[in-house]
């Protein structure tokens, strides 16, 4: 099964951006009743000018907020005739209201609110523009979804699972380390995955933990990674939103990384694995061509919208292999993400035990994607407490 439906490289020209309209205003003509818009509008985004990204961090991070930067510059160059607007450093608080109603303001009528607290500020600004679709990045909608909003992501998990058979196979120590922010349960998710994956080559294989409590906070960062270092860790990874600082710290140390969000093997030439990375330009591209096409409304996307390798072509993808991985390892990567993606593929097929050795999942038994993204311990193997 492929990604959305209409994934295809597009160019909005002024003659079908009015062709488009008037479909849209003929189809309006006919509508009584609207509950997210005044009679006499179109559907939400209808007439749009412009497209805006707000980011938690900045955009040159080696990170999460990097991808969305590379795949907004992608809709620049799908979409010549719309404006795309960025915003850097938006926190997740009332100002990401404020940025959004001013991207509002120049023209934009779809915004992407990428982080994963900007939900509440997205929901905001979508009610009080009704013709503005507001889809956000990460989180997921609990209560009714309105007819301009959505969520979308990938399942991280996955890859990072196949990340960590290139670290439980790379490493020497047994040792395995990863810094996080909070322990929400798409981290959770993805340390889990990350230790079952390197159990699955090296049953030896343990992963230690540390929190920093930030998204983004290299000195926090640097304290991490210098702890785990310090205990005989020799490959690093992390779930953080600005990535440098552990990368740098791991390949300064002569230990090994597995990168996150974004592609930095050119910080560590050396100790570089691989990485479990953001690729969002082509769902970015049929977001857009949705809200362009007024099929936003009933879509896949005006729902709390999730792929993997089970459903679809997922945007969290592996990096390339560096120099320390061997052919034996990418062949048995190839194989595990072709198990991934059958029905009984996961990387939490049971039997899977807690830390303290209880049954958390019976044998046999293949979780839901949103049984795991709703994931609340540590697997055995993984060495630390769940941050407060």
């Amino acid at each position: 099964m492929s990604l959305p439906h209409r994934i295809r490289r597009s160019r909005l020209s002024a003659a079908a951006a009015a062709a488009a309209s008037l479909a849209l205003l003929a189809a309006c003509s006919s509508a009584t009743e609207s509950t997210t818009a005044e009679e006499g509008d179109g559907a939400p985004g209808e007439g749009t000018t412009a497209v805006g990204f707000i980011m938690v961090g900045p955009k040159d991070d080696f990170g999460y907020n990097q991808a969305v930067y590379e795949g907004s510059q992608v809709i620049a160059e799908e979409f010549p005739d719309l404006e795309v607007l960025t915003a850097e450093n938006v926190p997740e608080d009332d100002t990401a209201a404020t940025t959004m109603q001013q991207m509002i303001d120049k023209g934009a009528k779809l915004i992407f609110a990428t982080s994963y607290g900007h939900l509440d500020a997205a929901l905001k600004v979508a009610e009080e523009n009704p013709d503005v679709v507001v889809v956000q990045q990460g989180n997921t909608i609990t209560e009714d979804i309105p007819e301009n909003s959505g969520t979308y992501f990938g399942t991280v998990y996955e890859p990072m699972y196949l990340a960590g058979i290139a670290a439980g196979a790379s490493t020497k120590s047994d040792k395995l380390g990863y810094v996080y922010a909070f322990p929400i349960p798409q981290t959770i998710a993805n340390i889990n995955a990350f230790e079952r994956g390197a159990q699955s080559v090296n049953p030896d294989a343990e992963t230690i933990t540390v929190s920093t409590s930030s998204w983004c906070d290299p000195g926090k960062q640097q304290a991490a990674a210098d702890s785990l270092l310090s205990q005989g860790v020799d490959v690093l990874t992390q779930h953080q939103d600005c990535t440098a600082t552990v990368i740098q710290a791991a390949e300064k140390a002569g230990a090994m990384t597995v990168g996150y969000h974004a592609d930095a093997s050119s910080l560590a030439p050396e100790g570089w694995l691989t990485g479990a990375v953001w690729d969002w330009g082509p769902l970015y591209t049929d977001i857009v061509q949705t809200v362009v096409d007024g099929d936003f409304v009933g879509s896949e996307y005006n729902d709390n919208f999730r792929v993997g390798y089970k459903t679809g072509t997922n945007p969290f993808v592996l990096a390339p292999y560096g120099p320390l991985v061997s052919e034996e390892t990418m062949s048995e990567i190839t194989a595990a993400q072709e198990f991934l993606g059958t029905e009984d593929g996961s990387p939490f097929v049971g039997p899977v035990y807690d830390q303290d050795g209880t049954l958390a999942i019976e044998e046999g038994v293949v979780p839901t994607y949103a049984e795991n993204d709703a994931m609340d311990f540590f697997v055995q193997g993984v060495v630390g407490d769940l941050a407060q």
